[in-house]
């Protein structure tokens, strides 16, 4: 055969299709995937990207299947330029609950201005962004880490009174760029504060992408030994070391079942600079679904999607499920 009769017969990555399902013992069925792109995702970009756009890219990720996408942030507009329109933001969002039933469109939230904001537009879902370590605390929410946790209580507890669900965000869990190896004490401690106070779940961020398996299985044992169920817990990963999917492997192995991800893998953190990309959404759902866990999500249109916003950004997608099939799924 020659080389051109082989390129002929050489299916292509759609041909190829979703990876084969094989089961593996002690896994879940189904994992909630908490789409962060739209917030956490483009906080941290420097050229603003236009609301229209913004909108767009959150009704694109939810025709894909994604029942929780972060919308934006009502943090100060001094502090992350990038969601400063999250007023002009939320209106053109109103729909999207309706056109799909079971739309989840959480906010941040940093203060008590910053929910009235957001009670203001009518969410139902808010979260709050607190800091397992002290450096982190005061360079992020200019405070210590308890008094964040002090200003964050009325915040919880106003928002639930309101019928709003709140998630709590632990930030540096794993590993401080100023503090080095955080104590797993240190991070249920203030983990179970936030719980106490109201949230409904809690996701423990590793900020920088420092954590391994190891260390992903101790931190939820210390959870677990504090009598914190699991399914009150996610995990939100950053990919710097290149060890994302294998700490969610090790996450769901101790029973959680939900994972944050950002579609095309964007985002960083604007407070630590060593902090990269989060896990992409995408190169998640490959693996949930080559271990056969249901998720919801249409892969190929999630690609198209991120290969969509990727051009709107002007730079290729840094995921690496996009990059293998963007050439065929591109919309």
């Amino acid at each position: 055969m020659t080389s051109q009769e082989t390129a002929a017969h050489e299916p292509d990555a759609l041909e190829l299709g979703l990876p084969d399902p094989v089961r593996a013992p002690g896994l879940p069925e189904e994992v909630r995937i908490h789409e962060v792109g739209p917030r956490d995702g483009l906080q941290n970009e420097s050229s603003l990207v236009p609301v229209e756009v913004k909108a767009e890219f959150i009704g694109r990720l939810a025709a894909v299947g994604l029942r929780t996408v972060e919308a934006t942030s009502f943090v100060h507009p001094k502090w992350v330029p990038q969601l400063a329109d999250a007023e002009e933001l939320m209106p053109r969002l109103a729909d999207l609950p309706e056109r799909h039933p079971g739309l989840r469109l959480p906010v941040l939230v940093p203060n008590e201005r910053g929910l009235d904001r957001a009670l203001a537009h009518h969410a139902t879902d808010i979260a709050v962004f607190a800091s397992a370590t002290e450096t982190f605390a005061r360079r992020n929410l200019n405070r210590s880490a308890d008094e964040a946790m002090a200003m964050f209580r009325p915040v919880v507890t106003r928002a639930t009174e309101a019928g709003v669900t709140v998630r709590g965000y632990l930030s540096m869990c794993f590993g401080d760029p100023w503090e080095g190896p955080v104590p797993v004490d240190q991070v249920v401690r203030y983990g179970v504060q936030l719980l106490e106070m109201g949230c409904t779940e809690l996701s423990l961020g590793d900020t920088i992408g420092v954590a391994t398996p190891g260390q992903v299985a101790a931190l939820l044992a210390g959870f677990a030994k504090a009598d914190v169920p699991v399914d009150r817990l996610a995990v939100h990963f950053h990919d710097t070391y290149g060890q994302a999917l294998s700490n969610t492997l090790a996450a769901l192995r101790e029973g959680v079942t939900t994972v944050d991800a950002s579609a095309g893998g964007l985002g960083g953190c604007p407070y630590a600079k060593s902090a990269t990309g989060n896990l992409a959404t995408e190169d998640l759902v490959w693996m949930l679904h080559g271990l056969g866990i249901r998720t919801g999500v249409d892969l190929r249109a999630l690609v198209a999607t991120s290969g969509w916003m990727a051009e709107r950004l002007g730079r290729p997608s840094p995921s690496r499920t996009v990059q293998a099939l963007l050439g065929t799924t591109r919309g």
